[in-house]
């Protein structure tokens, strides 16, 4: 099940990759799920691009108003998919018609020349897939010791998370077969593939996000219990464990929270 594309207000040529009468080269494909306050901004956002986007939306379930802000907004296309993010990933690949494809989580904010940056990164034939410099939004020190960490991973072994836009070749993206169907980790997997192609592209331009979730799970928490999952991975821990070691945490966050602001 590919989803069901229910908008397509700008009249998108799917068999000449084209949006209107201006050919398009990237595809922008954002996975939600219960996103209703950050999905306008993001689109906004997008909206604003010096640069032809073709903008695929795709809910695996909301039960917020999440698709109804995607599907009333012109030149997004928005779907139902099954729930799960390589899942929903995957069915807005199958219905794009770029020649890039770039990944965008809902909480991102790029800037209206990304997609420029993205088109230059990629002139050279011998470079499919990149990613942009990971940031979090707010002065707080911390955030800039996260992001001085993330861009060690990022530089040193090359292992870009899907939380920093990653872009790549439609061709390239549909010979690896795309993501994973996996819990967790489907942008490790498809990014570990893609360093078998070729070196990435990472752009020093940031992206910045949410740091909703380093907040309410604590930042260096967040940040080693990533590098906990990769080491299990490493010793062949199956994604469904992996899974619950995530939801472990998510959890136990949540239950701090709760009894942070529970009335004493």
């Amino acid at each position: 099940m590919s989803g069901e594309v229910v908008e397509n207000h700008l009249g998108y040529d799917r068999d000449h990759g084209k949006l209107g009468a201006v050919p398009v080269r990237v595809t922008t494909i954002i996975p939600v799920l219960n996103e209703q306050q950050r999905i306008d901004r993001v689109l906004d956002l997008l909206s604003c691009s010096e640069t032809p986007l073709e903008i695929i939306v795709c809910d695996g379930g909301s039960q917020d108003d999440t698709f109804e802000r995607a599907r009333r907004r012109a030149g997004v296309r928005a779907m139902r998919t099954p729930r799960g993010r390589a899942t929903q990933m995957n069915a807005g690949a199958r219905e794009a018609r770029g020649e890039v494809l770039w990944f965008l989580h809902a909480d991102c904010e790029p800037s209206a020349d990304a997609a420029r940056a993205i088109t230059d990164a990629l002139t050279r034939p011998d470079r499919s897939w990149g990613a942009f410099r990971f940031a979090l939004h707010g002065s707080r020190r911390s955030f800039r010791l996260i992001e001085r960490l993330v861009a060690w991973r990022t530089r040193w072994r090359q292992l870009p998370y899907g939380d920093q836009g990653l872009f790549v070749r439609r061709e390239t993206f549909e010979q690896l077969g795309g993501f994973r169907a996996v819990p967790v980790f489907e942008d490790v997997y498809l990014v570990r593939a893609l360093r078998r192609i070729s070196p990435p592209v990472l752009l020093d331009q940031p992206l910045p996000s949410s740091p909703r979730r380093w907040e309410r799970e604590g930042l260096l928490c967040t940040f080693f219990r990533h590098q906990w999952m990769l080491l299990l991975d490493a010793l062949g821990a199956s994604p469904e464990r992996l899974a619950r070691v995530r939801e472990t945490a998510a959890r136990e966050s949540s239950s701090s929270e709760g009894a942070r602001t529970a009335p004493h």
